[in-house]
């Protein structure tokens, strides 16, 4: 494939770089932002040369080789020293306008898009010189001056279009982030409206598992629970209350191994299964054992301590069945107090029930406080806890017995280092 070439001659001034590298390039038609460009890199590139008093030469000639670039031939422009190869390191190629690359000769080499036809530009023949200082007025149809401003024209232009595009992009940006405002406003608005609604079905769901207040004629009952997990309705810590046929009242108090929904299943199951025992007439010291053996045909896996007390209002009696659970505390009404121990084992444990039913009779004014191991054992000890629980009870035992199992809760609760699912259970028989 022929090669065509311009090229100049013996360049040694910086203007001289630029009219030469100008003036070829037009003559190829490079277009005047590319122009521009290719300018000022050959200049900046030719600079360390001229400074040291050594010609270098300028060349524009499409590839040799029959190399295209976008479907036509690839022109390549080369700046080329006179009489000796540049030095190794004086040419600095990085950061120019137009990237450059250095040839087997050392000769730095830029290339360039195919050359395009018809832009008006003049032509010198194939191989002629354009020396340092020659302006040519005849041959070109654009005087210098004429170009530099076209390549100053277009290179405006190109900002010009950059910033166009620039303030487009911001303006679409803007947009882009007032939707995104808008949709994280409605997302957000429509998450507090699931987390209401969440909230709202968990309160139904936790008074749905309770048991209708009791309303006892001689006897006040109260009853404060708070989970471990905030976001769940309850966890294995159930109550359950009611009227046997007799007048008598029922309480069980059950703790399920676990957390969550699961172990409320497991509670529910134990505080129904009692129930139904209770109702039929079993007496409370076999009431533990029995619910374990029903219970071990539903839920294997299930393990649970549980409380029972039976109270009649009339007389201030109550008896109480005990498997695996934390002791019943009374407080009378002058402000002693004791735990009422009972030994026994739980449902699902091995041997489950209670081993003896206590007696014991709550006088006017006295306290009796059912609780699970959550209220004691909040700071990992549950001496220290039981001791404190002695202390609390005591000092509330006299407040209206619709606040006393919070107020306990609040005084255990100061300090958390092992949360736990917490119900506190106050009966108290009232003062004539």
């Amino acid at each position: 494939m022929k090669q065509t070439r311009l090229e100049s001659g013996q360049l040694t001034t910086l203007g001289g770089v630029r009219r030469a590298v100008r003036r070829l390039a037009r003559t190829h038609g490079v277009p005047a932002e590319l122009r521009a460009r290719l300018v000022v890199s050959v200049a900046a590139v030719a600079r360390d040369e001229l400074a040291e008093g050594r010609g270098v030469r300028v060349r524009l000639s499409s590839a040799g080789a029959g190399e295209t670039h976008g479907g036509g031939e690839a022109l390549a422009c080369v700046l080329a020293p006179v009489g000796t190869a540049f030095e190794a390191g004086r040419r600095e190629l990085d950061g120019l306008p137009l990237p450059a690359t250095t040839d087997a000769d050392g000769a730095a080499v830029w290339h360039l898009p195919p050359r395009t036809s018809g832009n008006g530009a003049a032509h010198l023949p194939d191989g002629e010189a354009v020396s340092d200082g020659e302006v040519a007025p005849a041959r070109e149809a654009v005087t210098e001056g004429e170009a530099v401003h076209e390549e100053l024209r277009a290179v405006l232009d190109r900002c010009d279009a950059v910033e166009a595009e620039h303030r487009l992009l911001k303006a679409e940006l803007e947009e882009t982030n007032s939707g995104v405002l808008a949709l994280y406003v409605q997302l957000e608005e429509r998450d507090e409206q699931l987390r209401r609604t969440h909230g709202q079905m968990l309160r139904e769901l936790e008074e749905a598992l309770r048991p209708a207040p009791l309303e006892v004629s001689g006897l006040d009952l109260a009853v404060h629970y708070a989970p471990a997990e905030t976001d769940a309705p309850t966890g294995g810590d159930l109550y359950d209350w009611f009227r046997l046929p007799d007048g008598t009242v029922h309480i069980t108090v059950v703790d399920a191994l676990g957390h969550g929904v699961r172990s409320t299943g497991a509670a529910l199951n134990v505080t129904q299964t009692v129930r139904t025992l209770a109702l039929e007439g079993h007496p409370p010291g076999t009431i533990v054992e029995r619910a374990s053996e029903i219970l071990a045909s539903i839920d294997p896996q299930l393990l649970a301590t549980v409380l029972l007390a039976r109270v009649d209002p009339d007389s201030g009696e109550v008896l109480l069945a005990n498997g695996s659970h934390p002791p019943a505390l009374v407080v009378r009404e002058e402000g002693t107090s004791s735990y009422l121990q009972v030994a026994g084992r739980g449902v699902g444990f091995p041997l489950p029930g209670s081993e003896d039913v206590l007696r014991t009779r709550l006088a006017p004014g006295d306290l009796l406080v059912l609780y699970t191991d959550g209220l004691t054992e909040s700071r990992k000890d549950p001496l220290e806890g039981e001791a404190r629980l002695v202390d609390s009870a005591a000092r509330h035992r006299r407040r209206p017995i619709e606040e006393i199992p919070e107020a306990i809760a609040e005084d255990m609760h100061t300090v958390v280092l092992h949360p736990d699912d917490t119900l506190a259970l106050a009966l108290r028989v009232p003062r004539g």
